[in-house]
């Protein structure tokens, strides 16, 4: 317990840190910069949530480039502040638009926006801020909780454990993915592919580069990144055409009374354990989060015909589950190196970008960066619920912006922002190629987040397998002899066989509509 405080202590000091910051025209001035980025990733974040049409995977990619000028801890709290801001600003939109800011908020839309409808938009926006606050305040409890014993843990493992915890990692990411366990697995095993583009480290032959001179040293992450996520879904909200149903009626008190405390304290505390537990799992079980709350409210109410019609349980526990899902998805970032989800791959990308190595080594190696981001949560949900609830009224202005007015200004982002980084024309027509097969793979009804997933694991897999092979002497027997990888070989095996069955495959269809 003495360890933890002293940890805590330590995080909270980064974040309150005096940076000295030369500013134009003044001189150097002692500011506190990790607060202001975690105010600036929070707002920003909030502000991605609420506009349709531009999701967090999307808007951190495109902010890739800027966090080249901030210390890696700054960054990194700002892109986590945008991640979790977005939680937040989505249920805004998912009750007074019925349009779900982000995939965690769809199921909001169904209580949500009827409640508003019946003119308790207030109450159902701030029962979810408070449900969201107190999921976040105990999700970040169980990172600082559970992140010395698991990076202890960590330690022990070898390149085979590695490997094998990262095969089950993707096995994760394939069930837990929505739509077809077949097509998820394709996007995996492509990341992956695309993963080995470029020279050979240890051989020095390059590989699959077609001569072409920009390929030698590999695909370029913040480019797959940003083309797959950035310029696609520009072309998937041109594609279809926009339609808001924002509420008429006043939005009205923003307290809860003391009845809907009493409907809504259950449903946030098995929200915020549903939702932390799934957040966990080495695949994207922070999106199933709210879903699985959302059955589990209705199964356990008394009378199942009030979900969809306005019933507050279904607005606390999904989005208690959204928040506390995506706080517990930084543990196994941040333990062992191993992103859950497109987002925190998309950290993995910024944390090597800034020179530091994911996995176990980080809360030793650099415990001001590691304690740091877990401060930062909860001085984030603080700010998250200070920027939401009072700000209201802007976030209903904004609601009405008409997204053909947005897409030139994002578009014209990720070029100059995509340029800035190696000053190459080619990343520019890279990025555009990459959006059309990002577009492509949507219409066709594949995620693309699977495929970031295998790009950023691919590379790693890759070099833990040859440390492996290496240690054994070419013998792969190395990977079952050893109890650890073998347990993890499988889990993945066990796993993947179970979600094959027919029985099973329609339940995990069904977790998804069924609310």
């Amino acid at each position: 317990m003495g360890d933890l405080i002293s940890n805590l202590s330590l995080g909270f000091s980064v974040v309150f840190a005096m940076v000295p910051v030369d500013l134009p025209g003044i001189g150097v001035v002692p500011l506190p910069m990790n607060i202001f980025l975690c105010f600036v990733g929070c707002l920003v974040g909030t502000l991605i949530g609420v506009l349709p049409g531009v999701g967090p995977v999307a808007s951190i990619a495109m902010l890739l480039p800027i966090t080249f000028k901030f210390d890696p801890v700054g960054a990194l709290i700002m892109l986590a502040g945008i991640y979790y801001g977005a939680q937040y600003g989505g249920s805004t939109t998912a009750i007074l638009v019925n349009i779900p800011g982000e995939a965690t908020s769809v199921v909001t839309t169904l209580d949500g926006h009827q409640m508003a409808r019946r003119g308790r938009a207030g109450v159902a926006l701030g029962i979810a801020a408070i449900g969201s606050f107190f999921a976040g305040c105990v999700a970040t409890v169980t990172i600082a909780a559970l992140g010395a014993p698991l990076t202890k843990l960590a330690l022990i493992f070898g390149p085979a454990e590695y490997f094998s915890l990262m095969v089950m990692g993707l096995v994760f990411a394939v069930v837990l993915a929505r739509g077809s366990i077949l097509r998820a697995g394709a996007m995996i095993f492509f990341g992956i592919l695309l993963s080995t583009v470029g020279t050979d480290l240890e051989t020095g032959q390059e590989r699959m580069t077609f001569g072409l001179q920009f390929l030698s040293d590999g695909i370029d992450f913040a480019v797959l990144a940003m083309g797959l996520f950035g310029i696609a879904e520009i072309l998937r909200n041109l594609d279809h055409t926009e339609t808001r149903d924002v509420v008429k009626q006043t939005i009205g008190r923003l307290l809860p009374n003391l009845q809907d405390f009493k409907d809504s304290a259950m449903p946030i505390l098995r929200g915020t354990f549903i939702g932390g537990t799934l957040g966990i799992l080495p695949g994207n079980g922070a999106v199933l989060g709210p879903f699985a709350s959302y059955t589990v409210e209705k199964k356990l109410a008394k009378d199942p015909r009030r979900f969809g019609q306005g019933a507050i349980e279904g607005v606390a526990g999904p989005e208690s589950a959204n928040n506390a899902g995506a706080q517990t998805s930084f543990i196994p970032l941040l333990t062992l190196g191993i992103p859950p989800n497109a987002v925190m791959a998309l950290m993995v990308g910024a944390m090597t970008i800034h020179g530091i190595v994911p996995g176990p080594q980080v809360m030793t190696k650099n415990p001001n960066l590691f304690w740091g981001m877990i401060a930062s949560m909860w001085v984030g949900n603080l700010m998250l619920l200070i920027i939401n609830l009072p700000l209201i009224g802007i976030w209903v202005r904004l609601l009405k912006v008409p997204y053909r007015l947005m897409f030139p200004a994002i578009l014209m982002f990720c070029c100059i922002g995509i340029y800035s980084i190696n000053s190459l024309p080619t990343d520019v027509f890279f990025i555009a190629g990459f959006g059309v097969v990002g577009y492509a793979l949507i219409k066709f009804g594949f995620e693309p987040a699977p495929m970031l997933l295998g790009f950023v694991l691919g590379k790693l897999m890759e070099e833990n397998l040859r440390r492996a092979l290496i240690i054994s002497r070419g013998d792969m027997m190395t990977f079952i002899e050893r109890p650890v990888s073998a347990g993890l070989l499988l889990v993945a095996i066990v796993l993947l066989a179970i979600a094959l069955l027919p029985s099973i495959r329609k339940s995990r269809d069904e977790v998804f509509t069924e609310a």
